[in-house]
């Protein structure tokens, strides 16, 4: 059981670090509010550890440090890493869908680049997709369709946040739109990072790219109907939310370079009631037949991990690769630093 102090702590972290998720949370019951603020609030520790952090590599190690501690009962001697595992006691997190976010973490410390659309899902199933399905675990939902269309979600929600940030993206050397796309339109990526400005091309991949997150949502809220009932109302809230977002992006006519796309308390609330009345819906009305559609192939790995409840495959093997690669970016980040006379004579 989570510590109540504890809890406040993870409460205060989600109000500021995330207002789309913490709005959602008002709508889950408290049974599962609780533990899922813990599991956003280490999520979000996570995040902000390693993109604050001159030392990538070192940031992801000591996060996965903490996850051992974390799985051994011995958590870090901070609000966020204990009531996480509490967590991990109570709902029998599998440890692959943790592991599998800290990976998507590394990929992004180390600059990675997708090619591919294919390339962008597997990113976003392990940043995004990895929590959706932590979710379904609180909910104590095991169900492979169940879980492949929170992927779904997932994975929607962070191509709608990569469409809405490509400017601020660009801004600190972030490119995630993929590359094919970019030469498919004539736009080279070091020369739009150089000067990230609103351009047709762009807002073309923008728009692309919101199509795709809008496929997903359809997918994955044909899933909520299998959630608890007392839990839908919450989905539907995050799913609403998030899209909102796109279509923000889209009355910008897909300029997210010059503006960043926000909604207001009011479409919140909004979003709220009309989330009240869908899962009140969803009792009576027939569930949708894309609940059966097959996973993602970037995504059967999160759904195999939590249907099994143990993890597909080594994923300490796999991080610990991505790490080494990280130190020696930051080994050549380091190098390449300007140095003072003391650094000089310390070295010789």
């Amino acid at each position: 059981m989570i510590d109540p102090r504890d809890m406040e702590h993870c409460v205060e972290a989600i109000r500021h670090g995330s207002l789309s998720f913490h709005a959602a949370s008002r709508l889950l019951p408290r049974s599962l509010r609780d533990p899922a603020l813990a599991l956003y609030a280490f999520c979000r520790l996570a995040d902000d550890a390693v993109d604050l952090h001159d030392a990538k590599a070192d940031a992801v190690l000591s996060l996965h440090e903490r996850l051992d501690k974390a799985y051994a009962g011995r958590p870090r001697n901070a609000p966020a890493d204990r009531a996480f595992t509490a967590v991990i006691e109570d709902f029998d997190m599998p440890r692959a869908l943790p592991e599998a976010l800290l990976e998507g973490l590394a990929w992004d410390a180390g600059g990675r680049r997708y090619a591919s659309l294919s390339e962008l899902r597997a990113y976003s199933a392990r940043v995004a997709s990895a929590v959706g399905v932590m979710m379904c675990v609180l909910m104590r939902v095991r169900d492979r369709d169940a879980l492949a269309r929170a992927c779904d979600l997932g994975v929607a929600m962070q191509l709608t946040n990569i469409a809405r940030d490509v400017g601020e993206d660009a801004r600190e050397g972030r490119l995630y739109m993929p590359t094919e796309w970019m030469e498919q339109e004539g736009l080279a990526p070091e020369a739009f990072l150089e000067s990230p400005r609103p351009c047709p091309e762009m807002a073309t991949m923008v728009r692309r790219l919101l199509r795709e997150a809008d496929d997903l949502y359809v997918r994955g809220a044909s899933g909520i109907a299998a959630l608890p009932l007392a839990c839908r109302p919450g989905i539907f809230a995050a799913r609403h939310i998030y899209a909102g977002i796109g279509g923000q992006v889209r009355a910008a006519g897909h300029d997210s370079i010059s503006r960043r796309a926000r909604t207001g308390g009011w479409q919140k609330m909004g979003w709220l009631g009309l989330s009240i009345l869908q899962a009140g819906g969803s009792v009576v009305m027939p569930g949708s037949p894309l609940i059966y559609a097959q996973p993602l192939p970037e995504t059967v790995f999160l759904v195999e991990a939590a249907a099994d409840a143990k993890p597909a495959t080594d994923w300490s093997e796999t991080l610990y690769e991505t790490l080494a690669e990280l130190k020696s970016k930051d080994k050549e980040r380091r190098m390449a630093l300007p140095r003072t006379g003391a650094q000089v004579r310390e070295t010789a």
